[in-house]
């Protein structure tokens, strides 16, 4: 299915791995021609040639920038002053007890996962609303609305994710603008798989390994699995689409059933 994406400018914070990377690819297999982003000037620029590589046809560029920084933000405006597509993703999430979150970590991850988002957003988005078209989606997660207790720190941040993208939204009325967040459930990282395998060292393939620590840690996941960043990737290709017009302000969600609620 043809996305319409061909030729859009896509911006995708966090983008050299993980849920980020896989975002970035399926924006490009759609024709899209993303701004890789990170903190390492190299790992960006393999995944540009990665990007290029395999989808030849795009033209993807080197956005490497620390986006919790005002200058390294400002001197990334400058380099791309309009896109056609914002995918907040990038954030940084450790587990955490309550007693340990002092007020220093309180205020990184407020000033790394919440302002940083919401800068780019406050830039790009009034020359969206300008053109009559945009999307900007928020990389959320199912601690947003049903918090383990094990990272308030990172919890609080999700849930304020939600509230301005459908903040944004409201700015977005009458237009084919779209400000959307997706939240997703325990997903297959890098760092995720390494730490599975690391659990249990057997010769077991990884999909027992990850069966039994799924069971053990997450019995209230309906597929008992971990969801594939490439799943969230091609969810996110679709909200950026023209066929996803509809969705305004929404919390969608791909938890594996994790969050037991209705709504």
């Amino acid at each position: 299915m043809d996305m319409g994406l061909r030729n859009k400018t896509a911006l995708v914070t966090g983008s050299t791995r993980g849920i980020g990377k896989a975002i970035a690819v399926e924006l490009a297999r759609e024709g899209a021609d993303v701004l890789v982003n990170g903190r390492n000037r190299d790992e960006v620029e393999r995944t540009v040639s990665e990007l290029k590589s395999e989808f030849p046809s795009t033209s993807p560029q080197n956005a490497a920038a620390d986006i919790a920084n005002k200058e390294q933000r400002a001197a990334l405006f400058e380099k791309f002053p309009r896109v056609d597509i914002l995918v907040n993703n990038m954030g940084i999430y450790e587990i955490m007890s309550y007693e340990d979150v002092d007020d220093a970590v309180w205020e990184r991850y407020f000033r790394t996962n919440v302002l940083a988002a919401n800068a780019l957003s406050k830039f790009y988005l009034p020359a969206m609303l300008n053109n009559n078209d945009g999307r900007i989606i928020f990389i959320a997660s199912e601690e947003a609305v049903m918090p383990s207790g094990q990272m308030p720190q990172y919890a609080m941040t999700k849930s304020m994710l939600l509230s301005l993208s459908k903040s944004l939204s409201k700015l977005t009325i009458g237009t084919e603008v779209t400000s959307n967040a997706i939240m997703p459930g325990p997903t297959l990282s890098e760092n995720v798989y390494q730490i599975i395998d690391g659990l249990f060292p057997d010769d077991r393939a990884f999909s027992e390994k990850e069966k039994q620590f799924m069971a053990a840690n997450l019995p209230q996941s309906e597929i008992q699995r971990f969801i594939r960043p490439s799943e969230i990737g091609r969810l996110a290709a679709f909200v950026c689409s023209p066929y996803a017009s509809a969705f305004k302000g929404s919390a969608i969600r791909m938890d594996g059933g994790m969050v037991p609620t209705i709504f």
